[in-house]
């Protein structure tokens, strides 16, 4: 993880452009601080009728931004671009997340905690994923390794492939990951799945590509003996307190697949 320009002044008014990273600033208690969001912060369900919408991760409103005068404006590699990194930077102090693992996420909840004057709670929500995570551990190393990919994106069909948190969490519910040789979110030749890896599972993603039972179909074409399976994207690829709710989303996912 990053961090711009921070200083130890206090941190009154914060702007999110990351919708997990704003979930976690609720569930720390820090509703009054947030004066800024953006169109995919949709957890909790309010947030978006009481917080001012400054945008889409990928294009922000740069002159609402400003209007709202933020004391920080929170980030992350992958969802937002360097070019708005930068344009924040000119702003008020910019913090950028980089999240690969779920060491990585308690880092920065807890990192959280710290910027925020919210210790106590970071390491309370810090200690409660640790611990599903632990109890995960022994419910998943009883279970199959599966061969399985899982599509984001449809025109162009994209997955999600290395180095990103999605495979992190596919690694660790004992998926193996058919596209785990290439990087990032590659595009690919739905076709060539058989060839590519022939898995026993595919999943659709809930977001960012609103899947729906045509395409299903148009994958189940493609695929051998493969299971084609809608799934919670949010479950997937949200860190932070997200993390609360995915391991019994797991556990509940693999108990439906058996």
């Amino acid at each position: 993880m990053n961090t711009h320009k921070l200083s130890n002044k206090k941190r009154k008014k914060i702007i999110s452009l990351v919708p997990s990273q704003t979930e976690l600033l609720y569930d720390l208690g820090l509703e009054e601080n947030i004066v800024g969001i953006t169109k995919f912060c949709v957890h909790p369900f309010h947030a978006k009728q009481t917080k001012k919408i400054v945008g889409g991760t990928k294009n922000i409103k740069l002159e609402k931004i400003k209007e709202l005068q933020p004391d920080i404006i929170l980030c992350n590699k992958e969802e937002n671009t360097k070019e708005i990194v930068e344009a924040c930077e000119k702003i008020c102090e910019t913090h950028v997340s980089e999240i690969y693992t779920l060491e990585d996420s308690i880092d920065l909840i807890q990192e959280y905690g710290t910027l925020f004057n919210k210790r106590i709670e970071a390491n309370a929500i810090a200690q409660k994923i640790q611990f599903k995570m632990n109890d995960f551990q022994k419910f998943i190393q009883e279970k199959p390794k599966l061969k399985v990919a899982y599509f984001i994106w449809r025109n162009p069909w994209m997955v999600a492939a290395n180095n990103t948190f999605i495979d992190y969490l596919l690694e660790i519910n004992n998926y193996e990951n058919i596209y785990a040789n290439k990087e990032r979110y590659p595009e690919v030749e739905l076709k060539k799945i058989r060839m590519e890896g022939d898995p026993d599972l595919v999943f659709l993603s809930s977001e960012p590509y609103p899947f729906k039972e045509e395409h299903a179909f148009e994958v189940g074409r493609c695929t051998h003996h493969a299971k084609t399976v809608f799934v919670d994207g949010e479950m997937f690829s949200w860190y932070g307190s997200r993390l609360l709710k995915a391991f019994d989303y797991f556990k509940q996912l693999r108990t439906r697949l058996e």
